[in-house]
């Protein structure tokens, strides 16, 4: 009965967050990308950078001169994206979302271990090079994508990996709350001890990725006809990412919560400073930092 009654809850959080994204793009339009100067001498590295709005990223900072380096987990998908961007400018991020229950290679539930736990890996063995990389006047800068569903997030911290109870829905809502948590403490961290680095996290809203691809049949079909009316295109999805790595207004500032171009609230959770350091405790054990 409890584990029906939090899968139903998973369930209502995330979709009641969808519909208030989706009412909010129908009256809204898209974030307006400005004109940015050239990016020269600069290197991003770009996580799912190989299709969708991870694609749109790289692509869109390729063409302000950065040195742009696509990671993800297929490697001839990457090559792929790097041909296909080359191949654009010589004639002219990494996640999943609602799969069936899974695990890693190395046994972590795939939404918790992909779309964050990853990402806490990959930001803390970069940190000492980023940390030398920026200097006053021209911070390193960490974008970090989470997403609207967080608002129904709910983090148990004895049972992160799902075992007990597992929902797909709260599974999701989970990783990026934990996104959130994670990015708000470093930037504390990184503020307290001087480093001219930033983290920001972004929300795309809802954008017409593959990511949908693991909704149910009839989740689907629903879908299909809201998607062209209502959901924001990938490059659309890209704006706010690209706007928080690029923007000169944003220099030095850190610990935002961007949507749609501009900065937003997020849920109180996310700002809860214990509860941020018991996340980042757990974390550093799980993935083996000190």
């Amino acid at each position: 009965m409890w584990w029906l009654l939090t899968c139903v809850l998973g369930f209502v959080r995330l979709y009641l967050d969808g519909v208030r994204v989706l009412l909010y793009q129908l009256f809204n339009r898209s974030f307006t990308l400005p004109d940015f100067p050239r990016q020269n001498g600069k290197v991003a590295i770009v996580t799912g950078g190989a299709r969708g709005m991870g694609y749109e990223v790289s692509r869109h900072l390729a063409s302000l001169d950065m040195h742009v380096v696509i990671a993800g987990n297929e490697e001839q998908e990457g090559l792929a994206a790097v041909k296909k961007i080359q191949e654009e400018f010589n004639q002219g991020k990494a996640g999943v979302m609602l799969v069936p229950e899974r695990r890693t290679e190395d046994g972590f539930e795939l939404h918790f271990g992909l779309n964050y736990l990853g990402h806490f890996l990959l930001t803390n063995l970069l940190l000492d090079v980023l940390k030398k990389s920026g200097k006053p006047g021209k911070c390193s800068r960490i974008v970090v994508m989470s997403s609207a569903t967080h608002y129904g997030g709910r983090l148990t911290l004895d049972d992160l990996q799902g075992r007990m109870c597992y929902s797909a829905h709260g599974a999701y809502a989970q990783s990026k709350l934990a996104l959130l948590l994670f990015s708000y403490h470093l930037q504390d961290q990184l503020w307290v001890r001087g480093d001219s680095v930033t983290i920001n996290a972004v929300d795309p809203g809802m954008v017409d990725t593959a990511l949908y691809d693991n909704l149910s049949s009839p989740a689907q079909l629903a879908k299909k006809p809201f998607a062209k009316l209502l959901f924001r295109t990938p490059a659309e999805g890209a704006s706010t990412a690209i706007y928080a790595a690029a923007a000169s207004e944003l220099e030095g500032i850190g610990g935002l919560y961007l949507y749609n171009g501009r900065k937003t609230e997020s849920s109180a959770l996310s700002r809860d400073q214990r509860l941020q350091s018991k996340l980042w405790k757990v974390s550093c054990t799980l993935v083996g930092l000190q």
